[in-house]
């Protein structure tokens, strides 16, 4: 084979030219803070109950997965509560397949997706995958989100979906319900809650889960990837009114849960307690880095979620460099003078201040 050289010379999709595919670095160093893994390893019991159950359907493997995943989806309705059944839960490999397989389903040509920058950096690959639209609307002072700019944008776009990402990524800032709604009853499209780290807001704090009831255009979407440490399984779900999860099912990919997918999601909800005792820590050390971050001179944003956006950066990637050649990684996002580091274990956290404030601030 030869001649093509690079990707721009194959015969692409229009919308598709000039872009690279999504990736923080897989760099592999002591102190990894940059993709807001739970650093936490799963407990070693819930190990061994999850390897049972993964060797239990090993033996049928030989045979489809169950189509309707039935037993997770009961598990996370279990798991979400809020008088949710299997019925209104839908899940896919990881929450970004959720969110394309709705694009899927409500976007495409000729339809618009509306988010609010800075934001997730899926979101608008998934719209490009699914041509779909994108328009970023902006935010108010230190990245959050009133009511009254979310309505303005809503009025003026007129979007066929809106994506919220509560709490916000890669800034942190939580989202109210105030916003939710009015968003809701602003448009006549879907409305995507992206709860990716809601586990992670305050205790007491309300989920979208609880706007639910009578908005049948509401979604809220969940990961196990953040508070469940199970980032590597790739699990993401949604909570809707049934019929968005019959839309879903128009096209999704047949058997797009694998049986080793399903088992071991099963098996830790039935750990939940296990699995988030965790949570309280990593609540714990974000706070500490809000806290450190400002003794130090920078400027941390506020958090809901198990990372902090910081500002005060003179040189970004001065400082990631800098903090590389310590074997700690952290993630410039691209927004001026800023960083972002996820919170990690006391021990992990304590490395990347200390780190941090060796290197002196400018």
């Amino acid at each position: 084979m030869g001649g093509v050289t690079s990707l721009n010379d194959l015969p692409l999709r229009d919308n598709l030219r000039g872009l690279t595919p999504y990736g923080a670095p897989q760099l592999h160093v002591p102190v990894a803070l940059n993709v807001n893994e739970n650093t936490h390893g799963i407990p070693e019991d819930v190990a061994v109950d999850i390897a049972a159950a993964l060797a239990a359907a090993i033996r049928g493997i030989n045979r489809y997965p169950d189509r309707e995943f039935t037993e997770l989806r009961e598990a996370m309705a279990r798991y979400l509560g809020h008088g949710l059944t299997r019925q209104n839960i839908w899940a896919a490999n990881g929450s970004n397949e959720v969110l394309q397989q709705v694009l899927q389903a409500f976007g495409g040509p000729g339809r618009t997706l509306l988010g609010f920058a800075p934001t997730y950096s899926m979101y608008p690959l998934l719209a490009s995958g699914t041509g779909t639209r994108w328009i970023a609307g902006d935010r108010d002072a230190d990245f959050e989100l009133t009511p009254r700019r979310a309505v303005e944008w809503v009025n003026r776009v007129n979007p066929d979906l809106v994506f919220l990402c509560s709490p916000n990524n890669p800034t942190g800032t939580p989202l109210s319900l105030d916003v939710i709604a009015a968003v809701y009853d602003a448009c006549d499209g879907i409305v995507v809650v992206d709860e990716a780290y809601a586990e992670f807001a305050p205790v007491g704090t309300a989920s979208a889960l609880t706007l639910l009831p009578g908005r049948e255009r509401l979604l809220v979407s969940r990961t196990m990837s953040k508070a469940f440490a199970f980032a590597g399984a790739r699990v993401g779900y949604l909570a809707a009114d049934p019929a968005v999860t019959d839309a879903l099912r128009l096209v999704r990919l047949p058997y797009h849960l694998s049986a080793l997918t399903q088992a071991a999601a099963v098996a830790a909800f039935a750990h939940t307690p296990e699995m988030l005792r965790m949570v309280d820590d990593i609540r714990g050390q974000r706070d500490r880095l809000v806290t450190e971050l400002r003794r130090l001179g920078y400027q941390p944003l506020r958090s809901g979620s198990n990372f902090v956006l910081f500002g005060g950066v003179s040189d970004p990637r001065g400082t990631f460099e800098a903090l590389l050649a310590e074997g700690i990684l952290v993630r410039d996002v691209g927004i001026p003078g800023h960083l972002r580091v996820t919170a990690g274990t006391e021990r992990e956290t304590t490395v990347f201040l200390d780190a941090l404030e060796a290197l002196g601030h400018a």
